[in-house]
């Protein structure tokens, strides 16, 4: 098996900016899922030690994201085999652009394929719908971020696919911000208690945002003089005129547009054109298409 510190070799992708020994994990539950026992097919169709030659390729147009997982599901079961690179992570590509070429040993590449593919085709999707999210804001102050509606367990690869997309994060995790939604509000009895509750307990380096439903709410929210405010749920009219009260009384204040928005490139570009600092889509991670990659061996 290979160690953290050779999962990726020159002749692979760049390693990615989350923990190798995570990633390593991933592949081997994943392996796991996929191999149980074993290969029943491969192993009674293909003699033992059979070299083979292999290119993974795109069979439609978009932007790559997870080729470092898939090299690290191939050297999982082959250490010896060879992933060379064609493109990189971020790239965006034509249907039928080779993205890897492979060689190594036969039985050991038939059984990572579709492990390998999951990845590459799961995170390249996010990749290339955030890339088109992110077109459609060009030209504003808008930038489209993330949020945390992940796959359990996947939110640090689909993060990572976002980001290769051209789009941004929002939060990681609970534990990195403070963002105060309508149930906190409705629990703590109101905006300005959760705000006043949420100011005695973070530590003072903390911005403090609040989820905003209506122009009551964001003078409250105004009033609190908290760092950031999301209008949520709100038509292109109205989060424009939200926008333009929060510029005259609280310049500084992040506003971010959330709810409902979709990834249709003209329903972006209109709240875009609302004047917000960020747009947050959840769709970017939960209702991206699988990005279509293929594996086709040479014939060796």
């Amino acid at each position: 098996m290979s160690t953290p510190d050779d999962l990726f070799s020159a002749e692979a992708p760049t390693q990615p900016p989350f923990d190798p020994i995570f990633a390593r994990d991933l592949v081997q539950r994943a392996l796991a899922e996929d191999v149980g026992r074993g290969d029943i097919t491969t192993e009674a169709t293909v003699p033992p030690g059979t070299h083979a030659k292999a290119r993974i390729f795109a069979k439609q147009e978009g932007v790559i994201a997870g080729l470092p997982m898939a090299a690290l599901v191939f050297r999982q079961l082959d250490p010896a085999v060879h992933f060379g690179v064609v493109v990189s992570d971020g790239a965006t590509v034509a249907a039928g652009a080779t993205l890897a070429q492979l060689a190594g040993d036969a039985r050991a590449m038939l059984t990572a394929e579709r492990t390998a593919l999951n990845f590459l085709g799961r995170l390249s999707g996010i990749a290339t719908l955030a890339a088109r999210c992110s077109a459609a804001t060009q030209g504003t102050r808008a930038v489209v971020v993330d949020t945390r509606k992940t796959t359990p367990g996947l939110r640090a690869l689909e993060k990572y696919a976002v980001r290769m997309g051209g789009a941004h994060n929002h939060r990681a995790g609970l534990d990195d911000g403070v963002l105060i939604k309508d149930n906190h509000i409705a629990a703590a009895g109101g905006v300005l208690a959760a705000i006043n509750r949420a100011r005695s307990f973070a530590p003072h380096l903390l911005r403090i945002e609040v989820e905003c439903e209506n122009e009551d709410q964001v003078r409250e929210a105004l009033e609190a003089g908290v760092e950031a405010i999301l209008l949520d749920n709100m038509p292109v009219e109205r989060l424009r005129a939200n926008v333009e009260t929060i510029r005259q009384r609280a310049p500084q204040t992040i506003i971010e547009a959330s709810g409902n928005i979709g990834t249709d490139p003209e329903r972006l570009a209109a709240v875009a054109a609302t004047g917000v600092d960020l747009i947050s889509l959840g769709a970017l991670t939960h209702s991206a298409p699988t990005f279509d990659v293929s594996l086709e061996f040479d014939g060796e």
